[in-house]
């Protein structure tokens, strides 16, 4: 069974909501991720999304673009996430599971099947590509490899996905299917989506795996308000903002104020 199974049944079986963070590899440098990273573990996070940069992440708001942007003017390179991931599990024991984020024009140059054996190799349980080609034969090829390396290839859906879109990740999801909360990019919001919870409603109608919700998660009362409509809630951009702000320890405590709120 993969660790992101194993972890969601365990969240199930302590009738909790579930918590994932999003760190961007290299920022503000490489060693001060890994100890974000170590920082989350310590304080219980379920998950860590680990974004490899990209250059032109679409789907991003502007703190973590602004993340990738420096992380590859640094000099970062694709191959250092392959690293950090096989060094917190060799050298620091986090034993959590860790999903790639990445956009999938990283996945193609560095060549799919590679890209998915050397994530296996490093103990990485997933992979969250949100612009990967819905096309079958590019889908499929990615699936099948992601497949064979034991990685969970996360779906997505949105407010606005039509019902045959939902049904095709409902058939084909694994792990657990991530669910935006807001419509446009990620980024803090002050309140949620009135229709969020019927909307969640409406998909576990049809998806019987894990929902996990992300896009303007940033407070103790938004994961609140998930419990009961939702399995797992993602923060993103207001960790990295709180980082911003006051370092580290920031960031530290903000997770700890959301892992205990």
């Amino acid at each position: 069974m993969n660790l992101i199974d194993k972890q969601c049944k365990r969240i199930k079986s302590e009738k909790r909501l579930g918590l994932m963070m999003h760190v961007v590899l290299g920022y503000p440098s490489l060693e001060a991720s890994r100890q974000l990273i170590l920082a989350m573990a310590q304080n219980r996070v379920d998950f860590i999304e680990m974004q490899i940069p990209f250059s032109d992440p679409l789907g991003d708001g502007p703190v973590i673009r602004l993340a990738n942007t420096a992380s590859l003017s640094a000099g970062f390179r694709t191959k250092q996430a392959f690293m950090l991931a096989k060094k917190l599990r060799r050298k620091d024991k986090v034993e959590i599971p860790l999903l790639f984020m990445t956009y999938f024009n990283i996945v193609f140059n560095y060549g799919v099947k590679k890209f998915c054996a050397d994530a296996q190799a490093a103990g990485v349980n997933g992979l969250i590509i949100p612009d990967y080609p819905s096309a079958a034969e590019t889908h499929d090829h990615l699936s099948k490899y992601a497949k064979k390396y034991n990685l969970q290839l996360i779906e997505f859906v949105s407010l606005d996905s039509a019902p045959a879109d939902i049904k095709r990740a409902a058939k084909t999801a694994r792990g657990f299917v991530y669910c935006f909360a807001q419509r446009g990019v990620t980024g803090r919001r002050q309140q949620m989506l009135e229709e969020l919870g019927g909307h969640l409603k409406r998909l576990k109608k049809y998806i019987k795996i894990p929902l996990a919700v992300g896009f303007g998660i940033s407070r103790p009362e938004h994961l609140a308000n998930l419990k009961g409509k939702a399995d797992i809630g993602i923060v993103g951009s207001a960790v990295l903002e709180e980082y911003n702000r006051r370092g580290l320890s920031g960031a530290v405590g903000l997770v700890g104020r959301l892992r205990n709120g």
